[in-house]
């Protein structure tokens, strides 16, 4: 989103980051919360912290990747068995997203929230030349959160040298079973303002059911 930082942007009257860290803050499962943030946000999410009473938050400052910014976060992270990791730009997380992962990592020691692809899905070449129609009943879209044991996680990323996009694939490089669980369809992820749109539609739901 050009000019704008997605997680500050308001959604029904408070920002966008501030919908999964109130859901963490309530959820009695959650006892540690710490939030990865560039030098340019540290200061507003300071001053957000402060205003929302985010007893359970600390702050610290991310590194070039997204990987590099979850291994920063996790050595913040003390005495705890389980470790949740969630996209800010994730508004729409529950409690029972995160209950029902954890019932799953307990059994796994990796867990991962997921949605059946609904779409028909091409393997294309460099050169937009379709090589093959993937097997849909098979492809899953992968959400956050991702759930995992502590000394899984914290060994995948210790010994992780190539660029993942998410928790998960950095578990399996090191041929860690991980295993899927559902997600939802209104937990999306907001990168354009086309997502934000759309997540000012679910957030008035969300509003008209509760």
């Amino acid at each position: 989103m050009a000019g704008a930082n997605k997680l500050f942007s308001s959604l029904r009257g408070k920002p966008l980051l501030a919908w999964s860290v109130d859901t963490c803050q309530r959820c009695r499962l959650v006892q540690q919360i710490v939030l990865v943030l560039n030098d340019k946000d540290y200061g507003r999410a300071e001053k957000l912290r402060k205003e929302r009473g985010w007893s359970k938050v600390a702050l610290c400052r991310g590194g070039a990747r997204r990987q590099d910014s979850v291994k920063e976060g996790l050595r913040q992270i003390r005495d705890c068995d389980w470790v949740m990791i969630h996209d800010g730009a994730r508004p729409f997380l529950t409690v029972n997203l995160i209950e029902d992962g954890l019932k799953m990592v307990a059994e796994t020691g990796a867990a991962v929230a997921a949605v059946p692809v609904k779409d028909t899905v091409k393997l294309a070449s460099s050169t937009e030349w379709v090589k093959r129609t993937l097997q849909r009943n098979r492809l899953w879209a992968t959400q956050t959160p991702q759930i995992f044991s502590f000394d899984i996680i914290t060994r995948a990323y210790e010994n992780l040298t190539a660029e993942v996009t998410d928790d998960a694939a950095a578990a399996e490089r090191l041929r860690y079973q991980v295993k899927l669980y559902l997600g939802d369809y209104e937990n999306i992820k907001v990168t354009t303002p086309e997502d934000l749109a759309l997540a000012r539609i679910i957030a008035r739901q969300w509003r008209q059911r509760n």
